[in-house]
């Protein structure tokens, strides 16, 4: 499922439903892993730009190209899955990908907005 597919379930989804439903924002999901247990299933895909987190500084040396070029035009995944190293497997977790790109065991979780 891609970001686009699960964005347009969430709108599908709240057409349907009458109500309006939306893919949760990076930090509405990692304040509701711990509860609900949303950690290993499947990945995520969330309402977040992959941006740096405040107070982010890149690593000198090469390995500043590769912050800076892979923080473009990605959304941010969360949960982790079957299939993810445990030690990857954390709240604070980021995985990122291109908007179409269609990734391997995914999952929606879709916030409801208060009437």
């Amino acid at each position: 499922m891609s970001y686009f597919e699960a964005a347009a379930y969430a709108l599908w989804r709240s057409r349907v439903e009458g109500t309006h439903l939306r893919l949760p924002t990076e930090v509405e999901w990692e304040h509701a892993a711990p509860m609900k247990h949303m950690l290993g299933n499947v990945w995520e895909w969330t309402n977040s730009a992959y941006l740096p987190h405040p107070g982010f500084r890149p690593y000198d040396g090469t390995i500043q190209e590769y912050n800076g070029k892979f923080m473009s035009n990605k959304m941010v995944l969360k949960g982790g899955s079957w299939a993810t190293p445990a030690e990857h497997i954390r709240v604070s977790y980021r995985n990122f990908w291109p908007l179409a790109f269609r990734f391997a065991a995914p999952g929606i979780r879709l916030l409801r907005e208060p009437s």
